[in-house]
């Protein structure tokens, strides 16, 4: 297996993204069509808009297969913070490393890019996702039940201040 994480879009990202999230959040969390669309538009809109002075995307490819993402969403960094968004790594990456790759090397960017805050949506109960958070320094701001995602959920914010 040859693992290798690239800050680019790749020809079927936005489909093998949305497959990734829609495939795990509906066996763990039971969420629908949704919840994939909502992905795969929000990825589309983002991807439209995509400026690499601001925005960044990382894929992790296993023999040249997407097995994982994730994106800082920088439209709003000056004001409300970077945004983290569609941070996942597949069942067959999951546990050697691979959210622990991406997630630094999305956050080092932010550090390159001076942002004082990155932010990022989640809802309890994720808790290998949750265990990396706290890992790099983010802590729980607000919680409250909402919808956003399709279903009811204890949603969640987290947020990272940079040192700068």
């Amino acid at each position: 297996m040859s693992l290798v994480i690239v800050k680019s879009y790749v020809p079927g990202a936005i489909g093998r993204i949305t497959e990734l999230h829609g495939t795990y959040y509906q066996q763990h969390s039971g969420f629908g069509l949704y919840f994939e669309n909502k992905v795969a538009s929000e990825l589309s809109e983002f991807l439209c808009r995509y400026d690499s002075t601001r925005d960044g995307i990382w894929l992790a490819l296993s023999d040249g297969r997407i097995e994982g993402s994730i994106v800082v969403d920088g439209i709003d960094a000056d004001t409300e913070g970077a945004h983290l968004r569609w941070f996942i790594v597949s069942d067959s990456l999951r546990g050697n490393g691979t959210g622990n790759k991406l997630i630094t090397t999305a956050l080092d960017f932010c550090r390159l890019r001076n942002y004082k805050k990155v932010y990022l949506w989640t809802f309890e109960g994720l808790n290998a996702a949750r265990h990396l958070y706290d890992k790099y320094g983010f802590r729980l701001t607000r919680q409250k039940r909402g919808n956003q995602w399709g279903l009811e959920v204890n949603e969640q914010l987290f947020e990272l201040h940079l040192p700068g």
